[in-house]
């Protein structure tokens, strides 16, 4: 049960706020971080790097595989000593990729998180003006405010994409220029 004074509280907020017109909207930072061409660009670049490190890690994780089917079918001629030692050394090469895919793993969703840190930072500003241009109360994020329905005309992703794009207009030359590089990285060689 509430107790009286929060009660007291809830009914002095709602009699000021049914003075004052609330205009509320709503943004979606997930859909907007897709769709603002600095969000594409740095997405790209992180696929990159971690398809390159994921690249890496499956080469020396198929070598390892490679070293201990060797080692399985040479065990049984090998002196014990030297089995053990091999096995150990196998095992020791083991933790060492399972710990370089861990710091892998952390290094890319800090990456990512620094990545996302930069463009949620300029989005901040964009959403305070639109919402002040549009005389709104207040706005909330789409997916971690607990919004359950909205109607689309609170939406103001659209507005924020447009915009932070219009403000961020270079962001996305990085994404064209590697794409065009890639382009030219596969085109069949000119005969000669």
């Amino acid at each position: 049960m509430r107790s009286l004074p929060s009660l007291l509280v809830v009914s002095m907020l709602f009699s000021s706020l049914a003075f004052a017109e609330i205009k509320l909207g709503y943004v979606d930072l997930q859909r907007a971080l897709g769709e603002v061409t600095e969000g594409k660009a740095a997405k790209e670049r992180l696929k990159r790097d971690l398809d390159k490190k994921k690249a890496e890690l499956d080469a020396e994780q198929e070598k390892l595989r490679a070293d201990k089917a060797v080692l399985d079918k040479q065990s049984a001629m090998m002196a014990e000593e030297t089995r053990n030692q091999k096995f150990t050394e196998l095992q020791k090469r083991l933790f060492e990729l399972t710990q370089k895919a861990e710091k892998m793993q952390a290094e890319m969703a800090q990456a990512e998180q620094t990545e996302l840190k930069k463009i949620f930072t300029k989005m901040d500003p964009i959403i305070a003006r639109i919402a002040e241009r549009e005389g709104l109360t207040m706005v909330f994020e789409k997916t971690d405010s607990g919004l359950v329905y909205a109607p689309a005309s609170l939406d103001l992703t659209n507005e924020l994409v447009r915009t932070y794009n219009a403000d961020n207009p270079n962001k996305g030359v990085a994404l064209k220029d590697t794409k065009k590089d890639a382009a030219k990285d596969t085109a069949p060689a000119p005969k000669k």
